[in-house]
């Protein structure tokens, strides 16, 4: 059976497609993102624009085209913060509907941890000590606690780097107290998890996807030039190299990333911010080692449906 997975984002719209086999094995033919931005301009007051809607339209019509063209014989739509945050969701719902007759399943943060934890269980070992597991959205981020036994712990967080774009509009360079200002704000939020694991040792970050992508590939870029990350499930990320590259993203302006090497274009002006959390996790946590994974979401969505969970 041949299966496509939307996930509408509050940055990108991404589409996965995949063969499911009678034996409960999966293959991935495709994988693609389009930037909608969905957030953009409206998150933290709870709205989708008009011109976000345009751009989300366009990019599920980009790939429902895609979808066609490979013959699939089921599409799973998923959604996540800005669709559930929205306060006029269901207009864009309804268009969706009435357009393309696309039905739209709009999570909840715990539902989309444990999606997540189902993705990235697959490609990188997880033992008996726990380990911290993080996926940095646009409108969210999600935390899980686990280990080989399971999730031991999960919360979704409103504090996704287009949400803290649209709330702090940071400088071109970002200044020092812009940097204090996001910690503290970080701090305060992130109560739940400091109480949460504050009788566990954990020593690992597990990053899933998204902003940890551009990371792993702009650092493999300069440190492992001939590995393609991108070609990859998991990277192992040397603590020593990410500091090395957040500190020379914390100086550059917008153009200054753009000619980066491996920077992603949609994240150019938000990959600071997420550099900026990644580090006050590592320190805040006294984290030692970091891997990269490129699953998340999608391949847990895959996997639930293979096991009947969804």
């Amino acid at each position: 059976m041949r299966t496509a997975v939307i996930d509408i984002g509050t940055n990108t719209i991404n589409l996965l497609i995949a063969d499911i086999s009678n034996e409960g094995f999966y293959k991935i033919i495709l994988e693609t993102a389009y930037p909608a931005k969905l957030g953009k301009g409206g998150i933290n007051s709870k709205m989708i624009l008009p011109d976000a809607m345009e751009r989300g339209m366009k990019a599920l019509r980009i790939h429902l085209d895609t979808i066609k063209r490979y013959n699939t014989d089921s599409t799973i739509c998923i959604a996540t913060s800005a669709m559930r945050d929205a306060s006029n969701k269901h207009e864009f719902l309804s268009m969706v509907k009435k357009e393309f007759g696309l039905d739209i399943k709009i999570i909840d943060g715990k539902t989309e941890a444990r999606l997540i934890f189902d993705g990235v269980k697959q490609v990188v070992p997880i033992g008996k000590d726990p380990v911290m597991i993080l996926d940095i959205g646009g409108g969210s981020n999600e935390f899980i606690i686990a280990d080989k036994e399971g999730v031991k712990w999960e919360y979704s967080f409103n504090l996704g780097v287009a949400r803290l774009l649209d709330k702090f509009k940071p400088s071109d360079p970002i200044t020092e107290q812009e940097i204090k200002n996001l910690e503290n704000h970080f701090r305060s939020e992130l109560k739940p998890l400091f109480k949460a694991t504050s009788e566990m040792k954990i020593k690992t970050l597990i990053g899933a996807s998204g902003s940890f992508d551009t990371i792993a590939a702009m650092i493999a870029a300069v440190h492992h030039p001939h590995f393609d990350v991108m070609q990859a499930t998991s990277y192992p990320v040397s603590v020593k190299h990410f500091n090395e590259l957040h500190s020379k993203l914390l100086v550059s302006t917008f153009r200054e990333r753009l000619k980066m090497k491996k920077m992603v274009v949609h994240r150019v002006d938000t990959i600071v911010l997420a550099t900026i959390f990644i580090n006050f996790i590592l320190r805040e946590f006294n984290l030692e080692k970091v891997w990269q994974c490129s699953f998340a979401l999608k391949e847990g969505t895959i996997h639930q449906i293979i096991n009947h969970k969804l």
